[in-house]
């Protein structure tokens, strides 16, 4: 009897210290083991080393890494966190849609510092008053591309850890586009229709409703699957292309398409428009790799254009928004 107590104490110690060791986080399973003790006095541990980082065919890979069959190797599986990092210095066909995002996050990061400085350095009251409101709409999309890029980054950084991680960073994916549309929307319409308020906040409560819808739908449980990829890409083209009917609008508010406020900004419009399609088309028809299998796996392949033309969008978008704050500034409302 007493050496059953003995037994069961000692593996109710062992399994608290398992736990003891292993924690997780956002479903990444962190070993305290690798920790600082690891770095002191080189304890046995997931080796970070770049190089003991295998990449695998596609052939090879489970189920859910298996998201384009065009691409046919370079691929990270099962990695534990702490090589999931170190993979961030390592030439897999990952390396340019991480750091293309997380680089991505880091200019719209210096923009806004750069701007709020250069807002709260403003020696004039009277204009500082008068902008506030707008520097924290324009503020806010910045905060709003930073996190669709650091999601973004996060998932393909994470997504080979395990199926039940993919899932997760998935989720926190496609959660920072709905953010990142939030972030094109709520500038634009705010300058948009600067002098025409009763709209503005339809239109800025149209654009929350959507961005709820998106991200209640998550919870659909088919939803991360890849039989709804279409589904998911269809959602977003429409919450995207919804911008189409205020802009339509404010053309029609401002005096038609002569007007000088409309001469100064519907180009770009159009140009930010013409970059999400092309981002949409590498995205939705997988070129140039359905074309070349295989050739285009590290370097070139659509995921890397789509994550390119995005960051290159948002940056634009946030340029125009600047200049048409400018025009408000300069042209004021007519009583």
């Amino acid at each position: 009897m007493a050496s059953s107590t003995r037994d069961r104490s000692k593996m109710l110690l062992n399994g608290q210290l398992a736990s003891d060791r292993t924690y997780t986080v956002l479903d990444i399973e962190v070993d305290n083991q690798c920790g600082l003790n690891h770095i002191l006095s080189q304890t046995a541990c997931s080796s970070t080393r770049v190089s003991d980082v295998t990449l695998y065919r596609y052939e090879d890979v489970p189920n859910f890494l298996r998201g384009n069959p065009y691409i046919k190797k370079g691929y990270r599986a099962y990695l534990p966190a702490s090589q999931c990092f170190s993979s961030l210095f390592l030439w897999s066909n990952e390396t340019i849609n991480i750091w293309s995002h997380l680089l991505g996050c880091i200019i719209f990061f210096v923009a806004m510092c750069v701007e709020n400085m250069a807002r709260f350095l403003q020696t004039s009251p009277t204009s500082q008053t008068s902008q506030l409101t707008d520097h924290i709409y324009l503020t806010t999309g910045l905060l709003c591309y930073q996190t669709c890029m650091i999601l973004s980054a996060g998932y393909h950084i994470f997504y080979c850890h395990s199926e039940k991680a993919s899932k997760r960073w998935l989720a926190m994916d496609l959660t920072g586009i709905s953010i990142g549309l939030i972030g094109c929307y709520l500038p634009a319409v705010h300058l948009a229709f600067y002098c025409h308020q009763v709209w503005r906040d339809l239109y800025i409560l149209v654009v929350c409703c959507l961005a709820a819808v998106t991200l209640g739908l998550q919870f659909h449980p088919r939803y991360f699957t890849n039989s709804w990829n279409t589904t998911r890409m269809v959602l977003y083209s429409c919450v995207a292309g919804y911008g189409v009917m205020p802009a339509l609008h404010w053309i029609y508010l401002s005096g038609g398409v002569h007007a000088e406020v409309v001469q100064f900004f519907y180009a770009k419009i159009i140009v930010v428009y013409l970059l999400l399609i092309l981002a949409l088309f590498f995205y939705a028809t997988k070129f140039p790799e359905c074309m070349f299998p295989g050739r285009v796996d590290y370097i070139g392949s659509s995921h890397q254009w789509w994550h390119l033309i995005v960051v290159i969008a948002f940056l634009y978008w946030h340029i125009a928004g600047k200049d048409m704050l400018e025009y408000r500034m300069r042209v004021p409302c007519h009583s």
